[in-house]
């Protein structure tokens, strides 16, 4: 059986940086043929970034990226790489763009990979499945392709996919058996969520028996707004077993030896499926294959679910304050265990020395919020402030009657200025720190507490903030460094600290009680009856469903934070603000 060795470059493209993408591919493409790799795969779209949204309409920018990756294989081949088989995601497109008067029926938009070899785009392939549920919207973008591209390559026919391709049953993978191919290829960009990897490798394993052939499945790292993207590459044989696999949220070049059947004579074209036809070519001059021992890219062990939650908040966090060039992050510290999980994340992925931690007291703060919040900061090495907001609170309060409500908003919307100010003055971005279960229930002030650039936890359940808070400690402890969330933030009762002796439980049923109505309803979209029979206190779920239905307005203005469950606000979740639909008892 002839063996080829693959090289699956998990990278971090960014969207839009078309010159920074393709040199990605340059420098990576040139390790792997250093390690001897006669085949590269690189991430789906890698060349624009994933995904592009309405950048798709833009023909300006599908022009760039055509020219693009003609160009790129003219690089490599400059750089000595031309010998060597690149795969690669781009945008692509036969016909105008879909929402324009001058579309064409079956043509536009594509999305697309080439497979690049001796300065050429030697074979091209179409996304054939399109997602159009959760955050992908690819039918709104693209037209789906109805041909599968078979490459020969080293005596090994290697069919191309591109992601959802392998989320589905039928079409490429039920081509790819018709058409006798050892290896496919399937290019991803496939956001991040919890338990996802626990999920991957079974569709892996069941395509790979579908195709009756092996799988090399690249997956691209890095944030994207609101997604993150976490890589978990693998190789997969035809009869499930795994090969190898790359870490989790780090670029990784994943170098494997696979052997795979030989090629046989099969016609070069005809009908593989009623929507699928097969086109196929045969790459010549691939570098030989290498000698030494084999190249093994090895298994990496799973992570706890705290862990991998935390390692895809800090990527999510990093890459969009760096992406979007922000130098440095502020937040307001109360002491409270939200605000100390975000400033811990912050310090994780930036660095101390680019985050600005402000207590902002009022005369309902508690000695021990502040000395929590300071705390804090010794224990990260965070830049620390204080600005007390009393005086600027009773100077609303000496021009206005205000009572009740009112004036706790009033101080969150002190706060919030403030840290606008501190951000307008040095250039910080603003980081807010309400978690999911506080934006379900609208347990936030508008321009107040919900100022911010960017929401690290924003799809984080209150619940799932203190697990976290007690696994970075535990973590911290098992490396010898000094934990960095005080345990009296951890430990103490939730408040806003807006009024005397205020507790969340004032206005919330406990966390341990809200957090599973609000799993429920929110992400798994159960209507009140089947909450009801879940064991759920009728009352208790009156009372949340109609927090939850009449916050709309408050979630669609909140800032964006990363993904990290299976509905996130905003993207995945979409309601309309003016609605009289309730579920009712």
């Amino acid at each position: 059986m002839p063996t080829l060795r693959l090289a699956l470059s998990q990278v971090n493209p960014s969207v839009g940086d078309l010159a920074g993408n393709a040199d990605l591919v340059r420098s990576w493409t040139r390790q792997a043929a250093d390690a001897g790799a006669q085949l590269v795969l690189f991430p789906e779209l890698m060349l624009t970034g994933y995904p592009v949204e309405d950048l798709v309409f833009r023909r300006s920018f599908v022009a760039a990226s055509r020219a693009a990756v003609e160009r790129l294989a003219a690089d490599l081949a400059t750089d000595g790489l031309g010998a060597v088989p690149v795969v690669v995601g781009y945008l692509d497109a036969d016909g105008p763009p879909q929402v324009s008067g001058d579309a064409e029926p079956g043509r536009g938009a594509r999305n697309a990979a080439a497979l690049l070899h001796n300065g050429t785009v030697a074979a091209r392939y179409f996304k054939h499945h399109l997602p159009n549920y959760g955050v992908f919207d690819e039918d709104r973008y693209f037209v789906s392709g109805d041909t599968l591209t078979v490459v020969r390559i080293g005596g090994v026919d290697v069919a191309l996919t591109i992601c959802e391709d392998l989320w589905q049953a039928g079409g490429p993978f039920a081509a790819a058996r018709r058409a006798g191919v050892g290896l496919v290829v399937n290019i991803n960009g496939s956001p991040y969520e919890l338990n996802k990897d626990d999920i991957r490798l079974p569709l892996v394993r069941r395509r790979a028996a579908e195709a009756g052939a092996a799988i090399a499945y690249v997956n691209m790292i890095g944030g994207q707004d609101e997604l993150v993207f976490e890589g978990d590459s693998m190789i997969v044989t035809a009869d499930g077993e795994l090969l190898t696999r790359a870490p989790q949220f780090v670029e990784h070049l994943l170098v494997h030896d696979v052997e795979l059947p030989a090629a046989t004579d099969l016609p070069a074209t005809g009908s593989v499926t009623d929507s699928m036809r097969i086109v196929r070519s045969t790459l010549d001059g691939i570098p030989g294959a290498p000698t030494g021992p084999a190249a093994t890219g090895g298994l990496i062990e799973p992570v706890a679910d705290e862990a991998e939650v935390w390692q895809a908040l800090v990527l999510g966090l990093r890459d969009y304050v760096n992406k979007n060039r922000f130098p440095s992050v502020v937040l307001g510290l109360s002491g409270g265990i939200d605000s100390a999980v975000v400033a811990a994340l912050a310090v994780d992925a930036l660095g101390p020395d680019r985050v600005v931690g402000v207590s902002l007291p009022s005369q309902h703060s508690s000695e021990h919020s502040r000395e929590d919040a300071a705390d804090l900061a010794k224990r990260t090495g965070l830049d620390y402030r204080v600005e007390p907001i009393q005086p600027m609170v009773d100077g609303f309060l000496a021009n206005l009657s205000l009572s009740g409500v009112a004036v706790e908003n009033l101080q969150a919307r002190v706060r919030g200025v403030i840290l606008m100010a501190l951000s307008n003055q040095e250039g910080h971005l603003v980081l807010t720190t309400g978690n999911k279960s506080e934006l379900a229930v609208g347990y936030s002030t508008l321009y107040g507490d919900s100022v911010g650039g960017f929401n690290p936890v924003k799809d984080v359940w209150k619940t799932l903030i203190w697990r976290l808070a007690k696994w970075r400690n535990t973590d911290a402890a098992r490396r010898g460094e000094t934990a960095p969330i005080p345990e009296n933030s951890i430990g103490k009762p939730p408040s806003a600290e807006l009024s005397p002796g205020q507790l969340d439980s004032d206005s919330l049923p406990d966390y341990d009680v809200l957090d599973p109505i609000l799993i429920g309803y929110v992400d798994g979209d159960m209507g009140r009856d089947g909450l009801v029979e879940s064991g759920h206190d009728p009352a208790v779920v009156d009372k949340v469903l109609r927090l939850v239905d009449t916050a709309e307005y408050k979630r669609r203005q909140s800032a964006p934070g990363t993904k990290i469950s299976m509905k996130a606000f905003g993207r995945d979740r979409r309601l309309p603000i003016t609605n009289r639909w309730r579920e009712r008892g």
